[in-house]
């Protein structure tokens, strides 16, 4: 069986990503990164309670009250997260209480978005978290022991997926003491030694939970009001699957090409903007004229791009090869964040992953060419969280009709 991470993971389809992209204003791998960290988080959060049975005791009412109506069982494909409801507004109060705003920072900082994005993704990954927890227990069989047991078992598959760089871990001293008396008293009793490195994990881990949960004595009123409020803004992101290709880039629709292929694109998204410009006699040929591909995602740091770009890729290429006279330069940009080297070297490794992707789809290489320009031509401003996400991108140019 796939770890929880995996199984919620598997709900975050490209459909969704591009919608909550589009509605909130951010680039796709940081959606898909932001998500991945927030419920991370989550289930951090709730690993670090493990052996608070009270606690628990609260968490399974709230998922066997929401049951299959968290929206759907991990890993079934569902082209859209569930929607934030009330359950997911007190899920999230009981783990984050006034912690909140601080953890959503520290999301936004690892994520490249901005603040109230990250707060959006808190509560599209709430009922996301529920339906994969809900999905693991059966005829009513989840209790705290039981999910105690489960999220323990997840720690080490959350190494790494939790934002770092948290300030002050002030409390961590008095978090390690209890813990590692459990660890301790776990260990010996049982002889399972594997379970000494897991909980480790847990000390680690709910020593950075304590710093967030700190002063979390506001009232549940207070903390309630503000979780609904992201919730309703997270709800309108992420509605209804048949709606959100439209949402995120227009309707789909289905587009001719000279060669006979159809294409089903969006209207808002690059393919038809660049088949618009082709056909177009009066645009001509310049070098400011780019087309900035809008459902590209590349792992975190690197140059690898993931499965789900091949469908802009080979819509793309299909574009190239129905109109052979097209020359196209193949443009990567970086935000300021860094250095300027390490920079420009990734914005050249993504373009030329681009391009390396479209000639194994038929175009030829003679076509193309692939430059990296780092942090050059930014088109927001890098001062914000906002404006660096859109000055991550992989754009296209026309160079010769």
């Amino acid at each position: 069986m796939s770890s929880l991470i995996d199984s919620i993971t598997s709900m975050v389809t490209p459909e969704l990503t591009r919608s909550l992209a589009a509605k909130l204003g951010e680039q796709p791998d940081a959606i898909q990164q932001g998500i991945q960290a927030s419920s991370a988080t989550l289930l951090g959060t709730l690993a670090s309670k493990a052996q608070d049975a009270g606690f628990l005791g609260n968490i399974t009412t709230l998922i066997s009250r929401s049951g299959s109506a968290a929206g759907m069982s991990a890993g079934g494909g569902t082209a859209a997260a569930p929607a934030p409801t009330d359950a997911s507004a007190g899920f999230l109060q009981q783990l984050l209480g006034s912690g909140r705003a601080e953890i959503e920072s520290k999301i936004a900082q690892a994520s490249g978005i901005k603040t109230t994005s990250a707060g959006a993704l808190l509560s599209t990954a709430a009922p996301l978290v529920m339906s994969s927890l809900a999905s693991r227990f059966s005829g009513g069989s989840m209790n705290p022991s039981a999910l105690g047991t489960l999220l323990s078992a997840e720690l080490p598959n959350l190494r790494g997926l939790i934002p770092s760089g948290l300030p002050g871990l002030s409390g961590l001293s008095s978090v390690a003491s209890s813990a590692r008396a459990a660890v301790t008293q776990e260990a010996e009793s049982s002889g399972n030694k594997w379970l000494l490195p897991v909980l480790l994990g847990a000390l680690m881990i709910g020593g950075l939970i304590w710093y967030f949960m700190r002063g979390g004595n506001e009232t549940v009123k207070d903390a309630a009001t503000k979780a609904t409020e992201t919730a309703t803004t997270a709800t309108a992101a992420v509605g209804d699957a048949a709606k959100s290709a439209v949402s995120a880039l227009g309707e789909f629709f289905k587009r001719k090409l000279p060669n006979g292929v159809e294409l089903n694109i969006p209207k808002l998204g690059i393919e038809n903007k660049l088949v618009d410009f082709i056909e177009d006699s009066s645009k001509t040929v310049d070098k400011e004229t780019w087309f900035d591909f809008d459902r590209l995602l590349f792992a975190t740091g690197s140059a690898t791009l993931e499965p789900s770009s091949q469908e802009q890729l080979q819509n793309v290429a299909a574009i190239l090869k129905a109109y052979p006279n097209v020359h196209v330069r193949i443009g990567g940009y970086t935000d300021n964040t860094g250095g300027a080297a390490m920079n420009q070297k990734l914005s050249s490794d993504r373009a030329t992953s681009v391009m390396s992707e479209l000639t194994k789809l038929g175009v030829e290489p003679a076509r193309m060419d692939a430059k990296g320009y780092g942090e050059e031509h930014p088109v927001a401003d890098n001062a914000t969280e906002e404006g660096r996400a859109k000055n991550r991108r992989i754009s296209l140019r026309v160079t010769q009709k």
